[in-house]
C-alpha cells in the first residue's frame, strides 16, 4: 500500500517526523544527490509541510554542490563526492544556505554504473547537522541492489537521521 507517491511507513514516518519538528519549531531542510530530491519529496507529501520544510537542494552535479552549498572543491578533489567528507560539506552547506535548523544531506551510487572496487554501486553516505550541535555522518553499504531500491533505501536512512536529531 502507498500513500501518494511514497509506501505507507515511509509516509507515516515522515508525518511524526514534520509534527515533532513543528512542535519544536524547527524547520528541516535537505541536500540530496543521488536520491535527487526523493527526501523532500517525501516530506512534501504531507499535508501542512510548509510549517516545516524550509527548502530541499537537488545538487547532482559537483558545481551545483559547489556553487549551491559551498562544498570546496578541494574537498571534491581529495575525497570525491561520494564521501564522508562530503556529505559533511553539504549538510553543513545546507544550513549556512537556508533557515533550517536542521539539514540532512545524502551523496552515493544508486546504479547501475558508477561504482567502483572502493565505491561500490550501493555505497551511499549522509550528513545531518543541526545549528549548535555536532554534525553526524553516516556510511550505508545498500548492496547493488537496483537504481530505485537504493534510492528508496537512502531515503529510509535519511528519515532516521532527521529523527535522530530531535
Amino acid at each position: 500500500m502507498t500513500a501518494g507517491l511514497f509506501p505507507q511507513a515511509y509516509a507515516a514516518r515522515a508525518a511524526a517526523l514534520l509534527d515533532r519538528c513543528g512542535r519544536a519549531g524547527l524547520r528541516v531542510a535537505t541536500a540530496e544527490s543521488c536520491t535527487g530530491g526523493l527526501i523532500a519529496g517525501l516530506l512534501t507529501e504531507i499535508p501542512g509541510s510548509s510549517a516545516v520544510v524550509e527548502r530541499g537542494f537537488v545538487v547532482y552535479s559537483n558545481d551545483a554542490k559547489v556553487d549551491l552549498l559551498g562544498v570546496s572543491p578541494a574537498t571534491l578533489a581529495a575525497h570525491g563526492a561520494v564521501s564522508e567528507a562530503t556529505a559533511r560539506a553539504m549538510a553543513e552547506g545546507a544550513l549556512a544556505a537556508s533557515r533550517a535548523d536542521i539539514a540532512v544531506s545524502v551523496t552515493g551510487v544508486a546504479g547501475p554504473d558508477g561504482g567502483s572496487a572502493e565505491k561500490p554501486v550501493g555505497l551511499v553516505w549522509f550528513g545531518c547537522a543541526r545549528r549548535g550541535a555536532p554534525t553526524v555522518t553516516r556510511e550505508q553499504r545498500f548492496g547493488d541492489i537496483g537504481r530505485g531500491a537504493v534510492r528508496l533505501a537512502s531515503v529510509a536512512t535519511a528519515l532516521a537521521l532527521l529523527e535522530a536529531a530531535l
